[in-house]
């Protein structure tokens, strides 16, 4: 087993795994540049059934929220197109879920090549370019082109957290990317960018435990004179020594402890409490996405809230910032996979 322990700034490129395929002790830690090499997850034999692999991007807008993801779980592909009209709430959504995760291409560390799904009715391509991530995705009803920009300088949280040597899980959890393109629903199109879009990836390669549960949140905006990018989690991390909350304040990171989280699962649109050291945050709900699946193999309980986030947050340095209607989300999951 892993010893938990403060998880420490790790500087230089490094192995997710071993020779063995098993965790690297020195690969634990975080990052605020992606480094890791992830290859080894989901290849071979090693792990077979636990390795879970995904890519996830929001990008939201005063309109809009879109959303694409890619993944493998090793016995099936899961994937989903969705996207949400702020001002009347209706969603649309488009679920694949594939054998063995077939149709389904997952690069082995970040940016080392493009993403893909492919089927009759959806197709999802996600492609590292120089200077950002490209976002395409044609469904039933939405398509979308839009990039989300990668600014010089613009820092990038990735943590591994270790339950032990033979599961784990590294996240690059990246906030604030601007984002410009178009989005297109029943042959309407409505442009992106202008300084009001924002993107969110979610990015994880490791081998996980059959049940868990987190939290995550997240928020992109400007305040006066600000870009505040806001990342917060969990329950998933809890007695690993590790954690993914962080702030990002123009482009750069500030790297946060434990977060104490309290909310309401009989009302999810009583507001969210998010407080800890450097952190006091209030996330008023908007909309709630409830979602429950349930293939027998595969079972899920999600609540993901949309609204804003309020309050004041502090940097590595000292200094406060006041948060005033920053849009994301905050959600909790119940999983079993």
């Amino acid at each position: 087993m892993v010893t938990p322990r403060t998880s420490p700034h790790l500087t230089a490129p490094c192995s997710l795994t071993d020779a063995t395929g098993r965790l690297n002790p020195d690969a634990v830690g975080w990052t605020t540049q992606p480094m890791h090499n992830t290859d080894r997850i989901g290849h071979g034999r090693v792990g077979f059934g636990r390795n879970k692999r995904w890519e996830y991007w929001a990008v939201t807008t005063p309109d809009h929220v879109v959303a694409l993801t890619v993944s493998s779980i090793d016995y099936a592909g899961v994937n989903n197109f969705w996207v949400l009209d702020r001002r009347t709430g209706q969603e649309i959504n488009q679920d694949a879920v594939t054998p063995f995760g077939m149709g389904t291409t997952l690069p082995g560390s970040l940016d080392a090549g493009p993403t893909t799904f492919r089927s009759k009715s959806l197709t999802i391509t996600i492609t590292p370019e120089a200077d950002g991530t490209r976002l395409q995705a044609r469904g039933k009803r939405v398509d979308v082109d839009i990039v989300a920009a990668l600014p010089e300088g613009h820092e990038r949280l990735g943590v591994v957290v270790p339950w032990s040597d033979h599961l784990f899980q590294y996240t690059v959890k990246d906030v604030a990317r601007p984002a410009s393109g178009s989005l297109r629903i029943d042959g309407v199109e409505h442009r992106l960018g202008g300084g009001e879009a924002w993107a969110t990836l979610d990015h994880g390669r490791g081998r996980w435990p059959r049940s868990i549960t987190w939290n995550w949140g997240a928020g992109s905006g400007r305040c006066g004179a600000h870009e505040i990018g806001i990342q917060v989690g969990g329950k998933w991390t809890d007695g690993t020594g590790a954690t993914e909350n962080s702030l990002l304040i123009d482009g750069r990171l500030t790297k946060i402890d434990q977060l104490d989280w309290a909310y309401d699962q009989a009302d999810w649109r009583v507001p969210w409490r998010v407080t800890g050291s450097g952190v006091d945050l209030t996330f008023a709900v908007e909309h709630v996405r409830h979602v429950a699946t349930d293939l027998k193999v595969i079972r899920s309980r999600t609540w993901q809230c949309f609204g804003t986030w309020s309050g004041t947050v502090t940097d590595a340095g000292g200094q406060s910032y006041d948060v005033t209607d920053v849009f994301g989300w905050a959600e909790h999951v119940e999983q079993l996979w």
